[in-house]
């Protein structure tokens, strides 16, 4: 019977330890990164803008909502010969949801510091360079808008300028090609103008998705689009252990557990939360290994924390490191 029982054990304990090895079974030594470094951006026209992306680990920020357009001017030309809007389109974009775009596909932006009752327009001189106004002239409703939605105001010089639900339309001079979106959140006052006249938001993401960044290829973006990253020095198997404590953790904020059907282009295999032994918080793993964000992200699509320190990377979908160097 002894040694019945014990067979017994051995098994059970070796079933155990199956199990947990397919739920995080990534064995560390195929947890190579992903060399996903220069991959090819979306196609032309396509939402899967840089806005506010900067040199890894600089956390230098944004425009701000006053953005003179100083050094923009050719950028401006370079975004369109005509600033007539023509036939507006709505636009499905990964990143902001709907949001819309003149004939030509420059994304059209709203302000905070306007009025919708009454119309007017708040933003002149060095603003109105860097936020160029969308004339109201021939402009006509595409499929999904609401032509009732469409007006015009009169800007302080005299011009007429497109309103869409009261509110004032531009053009972002930053904006050079086609599809970009880097005026969303400069500031934290100019947004993406939504077919009803409201802001553009991410309130349809999944609580885990993927995005296309033109430099890092395909990754891992949070509930607000926000990039997800992994520490190098956290483990994964036999089970989630995270080696950011404490201070760490001001800076690279735990990401809170989502429900597997709440994720989109997400690799499902070991896609689970583990609660911290530090703080008795809740995290969130991409095949079983912790997920942050990082505090000098400040809008989506920066991805200032990519190799910071030589220990953080971007995830991409199937969870592994994206560019970090072989281990």
């Amino acid at each position: 019977m002894k040694t019945s029982w014990r067979s017994a054990s051995l098994v059970a304990s070796a079933a155990a330890v199956l199990a947990l090895t397919t739920a995080c079974g990534q064995d560390k030594a195929t947890d190579t990164s992903s060399q996903n470094v220069g991959a090819a951006a979306p196609a032309a026209g396509g939402y899967g803008s840089t806005a506010g992306t900067s040199t890894a680990g600089t956390g230098t920020g944004t425009d701000t909502g006053t953005d003179t357009g100083a050094n923009a001017n050719g950028e401006q030309a370079a975004a369109g010969d005509s600033a007539a809007a023509g036939q507006l389109n709505v636009v499905a974009s990964a990143e902001i949801g709907k949001v819309l775009a003149s004939s030509s596909g420059r994304t059209i932006y709203r302000f905070d510091a306007d009025t919708a009752e009454p119309p007017k327009s708040n933003c002149d001189g060095d603003c109105a360079t860097a936020w160029p106004p969308v004339p109201a002239d021939d402009v006509t409703a595409g499929a999904g808008i609401d032509a009732a939605l469409l007006g015009e105001v009169t800007r302080a010089d005299g011009t007429k300028q497109l309103t869409v639900g009261g509110w004032p339309a531009y053009y972002y001079a930053k904006d050079t090609a086609a599809g970009d979106i880097k005026g969303q959140g400069v500031g934290g006052k100019w947004y993406g103008l939504a077919p009803d006249g409201k802001k553009a938001t991410l309130a349809s993401l999944p609580g885990l998705s993927t995005r296309n960044d033109p430099k890092l290829g395909e990754i891992v973006v949070d509930k607000n689009g926000m990039t997800v990253y992994r520490f190098i020095k956290d483990e994964a198997w036999p089970k989630p252990v995270s080696a950011c404590v404490g201070a760490c953790l001001e800076k690279w904020p735990v990401v809170a557990p989502v429900e597997v059907n709440d994720t989109k282009g997400v690799q499902k295999k070991g896609l689970m939360s583990f609660t911290r032994p530090d703080n008795g918080a809740k995290q969130m793993t991409v095949n079983c290994s912790p997920i942050y964000t990082f505090i000098n992200d400040k809008e989506p699509g920066d991805t200032n924390g990519q190799g910071v320190g030589g220990t953080w990377y971007a995830v991409a979908p199937d969870g592994k490191l994206v560019g970090a160097p072989n281990e």
